[in-house]
């Protein structure tokens, strides 16, 4: 037959041109080609809405979003929407987040505590009173304060 990638009508063209994909994210809502900027997570669970920095991996479940749209985000009638500060420079990832993963692996994997501490004020040895930087939880959700201030 010849050489690879030929076929007996000649040689196969691609149905999207290579350079059609771009590096850079895009928002996610239909027609808009803008840069993203922040992250849309529903948690169905705590009818909450999450607005935060534009995460470092997209992922499926998961709504990137340009500015415009960042800015004029609003959340069915009932829901809360939680909008966390945007950062103005490149995401770095910091020495905490493998630390964070495992306190989110320990919470999850002691059901019997969460379930104690359900009813209003923290139980003894809760994630609560290890972490002093948090500020405030909904459900599984946490705030946390800076480090810097």
């Amino acid at each position: 037959m010849g050489e690879p990638g030929e076929s007996r009508r000649g040689p196969l063209k691609s149905a999207v041109p290579s350079n059609v994909v771009s590096p850079v994210r895009r928002c996610s809502r239909t027609a808009c080609g803008r840069p993203a900027v922040a992250t849309l997570t529903y948690v169905y669970a705590d009818s909450t809405a999450v607005l935060g920095p534009l995460a470092t991996y997209a992922e499926p479940h998961c709504y990137d979003l340009c500015a415009e749209h960042s800015e004029r985000l609003t959340a069915p009638r009932g829901w809360e929407v939680v909008r966390l500060a945007l950062d103005a420079g490149p995401a770095r990832p910091s020495g905490d987040d493998l630390e964070a993963l495992a306190n989110a692996v320990r919470e999850a994997a002691r059901p019997q505590e969460r379930a104690a501490g359900a009813g209003g004020a923290p139980s003894p040895g809760s994630s609560r009173d290890t972490h002093p930087m948090e500020v405030a939880r909904r459900g599984h959700l946490r705030v946390l304060r800076s480090p810097d201030s």
